[in-house]
């Protein structure tokens, strides 16, 4: 990215005004492998009864223990724990600097993520869990399926809900949802129109999980566009979660038909399997993703070199110059460089503040209170975040910014 992205919060470079105020911090990170990994209810209490009566700098002072309470949900444990887990830190990682500096309209926050396993029915539990907590709003849920289950209940209590990376279209088609990653709709257009507009290829190959409303859903969109850009799709071989470790059979009708780019609308874990017997079947076609792609270079016991030139749609690499200092922050908090996911709740939690801060809102509001001023403040705000700048959101939820590509060369992303 040749941008400067504005790494919201961090000393020096905050793009929106943070005012300052009393109170210690009260967001708290525990090990990734646990099942509610950030401050216990108790905690919480012990800390807002801390906090109650510390005053303002500009000389007001805040109800007594009243905090914003923000909740998150996301695989924390399972095959796509590297999504959670970055969602988790990166929304850690902005309450913990937004409290620093004062809150949000002189309140601190605190925060919560709790494990879903990339599961529909213990999703809602962890949002139920989430609400006896005290949740006011919500980041999360990280994968499209259990989004739309929690979604469900969101709804019905009015709750102010921002996926950091739900892309399926109903992940957000409820008025109190918004989300900052594109929807799988635009990731396959925009993938599509990349290709086409950057003369990659003609004969496209395509992998999908017929499963999961993510693949089908980018792959759809893929498809639908491909031909405005001049590429025909000669082969498409789908799989399922059930059949998702041989993909032999599909690389081989790639392979026959001439494929000169395979399009892979996929989860990591299952692209770095292709990737593997790919190679061991002398198959070496380009191969590009979309976001669910992201993470591909920390799976555990895979060759990385196997990856050499893969691209995949993404808004953010760790690599990019204005990247550098949140990068340099992530890293030193949790020990690991943050993927796009990381950077994608982080936007999520400083887009919360932004609106929060227009619609001038206070934890003492419902929650139904607090989700209807969001909802208007979320068409007012721009932001420049690490994942677009200038980013607005429509009515329908959906964010404004610009698609972009990485590389990956020497082990690394390079934005294209």
């Amino acid at each position: 990215m040749k941008k400067r992205y504005l790494s919201l919060g961090l000393a020096g470079v905050m793009a929106l005004s943070l005012a300052a105020c009393g109170g210690s911090g009260s967001s708290t990170s525990d090990s990734a492998d646990t099942k509610e990994t950030t401050t216990a209810e108790a905690a919480a209490d012990e800390s807002a009864a801390e906090e109650g009566g510390e005053a303002a700098e500009g000389g007001e002072t805040a109800a007594e223990g009243a905090t914003f309470k923000i909740g998150a949900i996301g695989p924390l444990t399972g095959a796509a724990a590297n999504y959670g887990i970055a969602v988790q830190n990166g929304a850690d990682l902005a309450v913990k600097e937004i409290n620093e500096a004062g809150g949000i309209n002189g309140y601190q926050v605190e925060y919560n993520c709790q494990d879903d396993e990339n599961d529909t029915q213990k999703a809602v539990n962890a949002y139920n869990a989430l609400k006896d907590w005290g949740m006011q709003m919500l980041v999360g849920t990280t994968t499209s399926q259990p989004c739309i289950a929690v979604l469900a209940e969101t709804s019905v209590d009015n709750m102010f809900h921002i996926t950091p990376s739900g892309s399926a279209v109903e992940s957000i088609s409820e008025p109190n949802a918004f989300r900052i990653c594109f929807s799988d709709p635009d990731q396959g257009r925009a993938s599509a129109q990349y290709i086409g507009e950057h003369g990659m290829a003609t004969k496209i190959g395509v992998i999908y999980d017929s499963s999961t409303e993510y693949s089908t859903g980018i792959y759809e969109s893929f498809e639908e566009e491909a031909a405005g850009q001049g590429l025909e799709i000669v082969a498409a071989g789908a799989f399922t979660s059930d059949t998702n470790t041989d993909f032999t059979v599909q690389l081989t009708e790639c392979k026959d038909a001439g494929a000169e780019l395979v399009f892979l609308p996929i989860y990591y874990s299952e692209a770095s399997t292709i990737l593997k017997q790919a190679s061991d079947m002398g198959y070496e076609p380009q191969f590009f993703g979309c976001d669910g792609m992201d993470g591909i270079l920390t799976v555990e016991n895979f060759d990385t070199s196997l990856a050499e030139g893969l691209m995949l749609l993404t808004p953010f690499s760790a690599d990019e110059e204005g990247s550098q200092d949140f990068v340099a922050a992530y890293t030193e908090a949790y020990g690991i460089e943050p993927i796009q996911f990381a950077a994608d709740s982080y936007d999520a939690v400083y887009a919360i503040k932004a609106a929060a801060e227009k619609a001038d809102i206070n934890p003492e509001m419902s929650v139904s209170d607090i989700c209807e001023a969001l909802k208007v403040a979320m068409t007012e705000i721009e932001i420049d975040g690490l994942t677009g700048s200038g980013m607005t959101w429509t009515e329908d939820g959906e964010p404004h910014k610009e698609p972009k590509a990485v590389m990956i060369v020497n082990g690394e992303y390079e934005m294209q």
